[in-house]
């Protein structure tokens, strides 16, 4: 190698070890950036429709996210604070008579197999490290009230700033390419800012269905805190294939204090709105354009969850999307697909002009 080839080699390195020791800002960016295009994304609508300018747009969608969070808190938040104490009684109560009718089948087993029968108590207290570390530490995120606080504020600080001038924050991120390929980054840009749009949309959309058909459900069939529960499925749908699991358990151990059969009528009602919600709702909403195979979803939580903790676990999904779009694009199209069609070269180049596309010509 060359001396420019190692200097390079080794400004990217450094480029690298930069970037990951500031992984966690990244991250607080990027969920700012995801805030930012969804206030963007109504303040067009509003504009549209409206017939507007952007500025009052803009104003007006703040507004709107204001509005939301004050209702939220005021109408939906005290009656749920009540129920989640509830749940914090009765759902361990429900786990414990869980293991209690596992422990009594585990007396009914032959002396000479008990040994290779795990017990409940012993399976439990290992899994919990397990469940800990793939929820990304989430209890340590709620016990810390003042870094989640700082993050948020930060988050919809840089939201709003981004919101209300996003041109040289744009502009700035698309002067970081060569000049040649600064126009297919521009449209790179635009095809991530329509997904996230439109799964933000569809996110917030399933979440509050599920939320509402779950208080419904769990209150025909006469569940406690019915509706802390339908809460809490709605919010752990965001999260998708762990949140939807997660948020099953608490009713059902509820349910498991009156019997079994209400319990299973729980499991059933979930299932069944997860079947709706994953079968009807979801792709009406996004229209197939947001196509994420379940097991790259469910390999991305894990994998963000490792590295960033519980705000990975969060936007697993919208990082997946936008890492998908650049992926396909930027590495597989521009650079992989090229080198397949490229034709080798055996003798030396003509000197007349390539008649291979390059990437100014196409842009």
């Amino acid at each position: 190698m060359k001396l420019g080839q190692w200097i390079a080699l080794l400004i990217l390195l450094a480029s690298v070890y930069i970037l990951w020791q500031i992984r966690d800002l990244l991250l607080i960016v990027f969920a700012a950036v995801v805030l930012a295009n969804s206030l963007n994304l109504l303040a067009r609508w509003l504009q549209k429709r409206l017939n507007i300018q952007r500025s009052p747009a803009v104003l007006l969608s703040v507004l709107c996210l204001l509005g939301f969070a004050i209702a939220f808190f005021w109408l939906i938040v005290p009656p749920f604070a009540k129920q989640l104490q509830e749940i914090f009684v009765l759902a361990p109560q429900g786990i414990q008579q869980v293991g209690d009718w596992l422990n009594s089948l585990d007396r009914a087993v032959p002396a000479g197999v008990r040994p290779f029968v795990p017990n409940f108590n012993s399976v439990a207290q290992q899994a919990l490290p397990v469940v800990n570390r793939l929820l990304g530490g989430s209890f340590a995120f709620f016990s810390s009230s003042l870094g989640t606080m700082i993050n948020v504020l930060l988050i919809l600080v840089l939201g709003l700033m981004m919101l209300i001038n996003p041109t040289p924050y744009r502009g700035g991120f698309i002067r970081l390419f060569p000049s040649f390929y600064r126009r297919r980054v521009d449209q790179i840009l635009l095809e991530c800012e329509t997904s996230l749009g439109q799964w933000i949309v569809g996110a917030l959309t399933s979440m509050g269905v599920i939320a509402i058909l779950s208080t419904l459900g769990l209150s025909a069939i006469r569940v406690p805190a019915a509706l802390a529960n339908g809460v809490l499925a709605g919010l752990l749908n965001f999260i998708p294939n762990l949140g939807p699991t997660i948020s099953v358990i608490p009713p059902m151990a509820i349910a498991l204090l009156d019997s079994p059969v209400k319990a299973l009528l729980v499991l059933g009602l979930y299932v069944g709105i997860q079947q709706f919600e994953s079968n009807l709702l979801t792709p009406y909403l996004m229209a197939q354009h947001v196509n994420l195979l379940p097991a790259v979803t469910l390999l991305a939580q894990v994998f963000f969850a490792s590295i960033f903790g519980f705000w990975g676990l969060l936007l697993a999904l919208p990082l997946v999307v936008v890492c998908q779009i650049w992926i396909r694009r930027a590495l597989i199209e521009d650079v992989m697909d090229r080198l397949d069609q490229a034709p080798p070269r055996l003798t030396p180049a003509p000197t007349e002009p390539d008649a291979i596309a390059t990437p100014e010509a196409e842009l």
